[in-house]
């Protein structure tokens, strides 16, 4: 299994790692976790960053699962939601091959996912941890400059967002978005009647990860 994932990886890198293969796929995670939620929030996102930072994204995302060999085919991969996470060891190896191949995961918590999360990932990447990063990251200074790091969109229990990361020889390579609820931010109005100006600053933070993700 883990030769036949270092041939695939070695045989996608090309489309990974590609400026032109700007695709996005939403990953399907076992467990019981509702990793479907949000389910207007992505193509928002996809609409607002091929209207404004210039990308071609097909407007309706993929789904892939985690221990598919399909997920080579997308550079940028986004996961969510409420509950449990749960990684088999094939689709941990998987995802680890991804990632360290050039791929790029978004993680953003719906709240609720974070202890599943992390012990998870432990699967993924037993000898990394997760990195808080600081407000004078790339990520944060892509077209939409956020000085402050990490916004608010949905108050829930009165933490600090933070923006907690995963490296691989200085590159970001996983992005876990939490205490912020951006996912939130990017649905139609209708489904939160979030104020105009907090849902723009969701999708300007979304199109930042998505404009980083792209060019690293």
């Amino acid at each position: 299994m883990t030769h036949y994932i270092k041939i695939v990886s070695l045989l996608t890198l090309m489309i990974i790692g590609s400026a032109s293969a700007q695709e996005i796929a939403i990953l399907k995670y076992g467990g019981g976790g509702d990793w479907y939620s949000n389910p207007t929030a992505l193509p928002n996102l996809i609409q607002f960053c091929n209207a404004n930072i210039g990308t071609r994204i097909a407007s309706e995302p993929e789904t892939v699962e985690t221990g598919s060999v399909t997920i080579f085919k997308y550079p940028f991969l986004h996961m969510t939601g409420h509950g449990n996470v749960f990684f088999t060891d094939e689709e941990a190896e998987n995802l680890r091959t991804y990632l360290l191949s050039g791929g790029f995961l978004h993680i953003d918590d719906n709240y609720g996912m974070a202890p599943y999360l992390e012990r998870e990932l432990k699967k993924v990447f037993p000898e990394k941890q997760l990195e808080e990063l600081g407000s004078d990251h790339p990520v944060f200074n892509q077209k939409f400059k956020f000085p402050d790091g990490l916004p608010k969109i949905h108050e829930h229990d009165g933490k600090r967002p933070q923006a907690l990361g995963i490296f691989d020889k200085g590159r970001l390579i996983l992005l876990f978005t939490f205490e912020s609820d951006l996912g939130d931010g990017w649905e139609d109005p209708s489904v939160h009647n979030d104020p105009e100006d907090v849902r723009l600053k969701a999708l300007q933070m979304g199109a930042n990860i998505v404009e980083y993700a792209f060019k690293s």
